[in-house]
């Protein structure tokens, strides 16, 4: 495929955010030894010598045994806008690929540099952030379940059921806009590990509910509506450190440091040598450790959750 020139520029500023993020991932430890990826054509539209193709990028990555006691693979399904241009003969020219999920970036993807703004005091619930620096011990286990009743596994096991197909049973927010599906996938995965509804008002981030016909509350689908929630109703309680997180644990994350936060993720899986997996919508990723997403966001702002 021929590329133009301005797009070949701006991969090769790609490829040199992509060398950084190899570099530190490898300091931390995580290697891939081998990738699979299949790319679905969503749609095409043709218009005056221009084209938009929308893609849905499948990919299955194999980590590298370096600890031991890694998972066999991460995965995430990414999807992508490419444009081309007719140039002369009439070939088609490759001029550019945007990503079009609203939350991570995916592992193979450059990450543009944040605005960092100042944070305003809210007077709302406010989460404590959570050191990233690895700890030289491992942390303690977290266990399975707790004196409540909350099933851990039970939650990690649902993200991993539901992480690139969708339950049916609840509505998608995938294309709803900023935030995507990523809290209402956590929400549900708490909701399938004992989390019970607390009913009220749907704008009331004191309430948690979801139901097939009324909706849902802010609280069970927004970012910081579920803060909220989480820290006012004190069912879950924040970490001083992300390394402590263990199955069913939340991670949540403020891309630019503005005090809003953006994305919502949970630990599905944890290895002997204390490293969090954590599994996710928008973009829908399988797996993908916590060294990875420091790697690739190293000035966000980080908020751990005991649940």
């Amino acid at each position: 495929m021929q590329l133009s020139v301005g797009f070949v520029q701006a991969q090769e500023g790609a490829r040199t955010s992509l060398r950084d993020r190899k570099k530190r991932l490898r300091e931390l430890g995580e290697a891939y030894t081998s990738a699979d990826t299949k790319v679905k054509v969503n749609d095409v539209k043709v218009r005056d010598g221009k084209a938009s193709v929308r893609v849905t990028e499948s990919t299955t990555l194999t980590y590298k045994k370096i600890l031991g006691n890694e998972p066999k693979t991460t995965g995430f399904q990414a999807h992508h806008e490419l444009t081309f241009a007719k140039a002369s003969g009439g070939k088609w020219a490759l001029t550019g690929i945007r990503p079009t999920d609203t939350g991570l970036v995916a592992v193979n993807a450059p990450l543009k540099a944040p605005q960092v703004q100042a944070a305003a005091d809210s007077g709302l619930p406010k989460a404590t952030s959570a050191s990233t620096r690895q700890p030289s011990r491992t942390p303690a286990p977290k266990p399975t379940r707790n004196a409540n009743g909350l099933d851990y596994a039970a939650m990690g096991a649902y993200t991993e059921k539901y992480w690139s197909r969708y339950n049916p049973a609840y509505p998608s927010y995938d294309s709803a806009g900023a935030g995507g599906d990523c809290t209402n996938f956590v929400s549900q995965a708490l909701k399938a590990g004992g989390w019970k509804h607390a009913p009220g008002s749907w704008d009331d981030y004191r309430k948690w509910w979801t139901d097939p016909k009324l909706g849902n509350t802010l609280s069970f689908v927004g970012v910081n509506e579920w803060s909220w929630f989480a820290l006012s109703s004190k069912r879950t309680t924040n970490l001083s450190n992300v390394w402590e997180m263990g199955v069913g644990d939340v991670l949540q994350m403020d891309f630019n440091r503005d005090g809003s936060k953006d994305h919502t993720m949970m630990v599905s899986y944890r290895d002997r040598w204390g490293t969090p997996y954590l599994t996710y919508h928008s973009t829908n990723t399988y797996r993908k450790s916590l060294a990875s997403i420091i790697a690739s966001y190293p000035r966000a702002t980080y908020f751990a959750y005991r649940t």
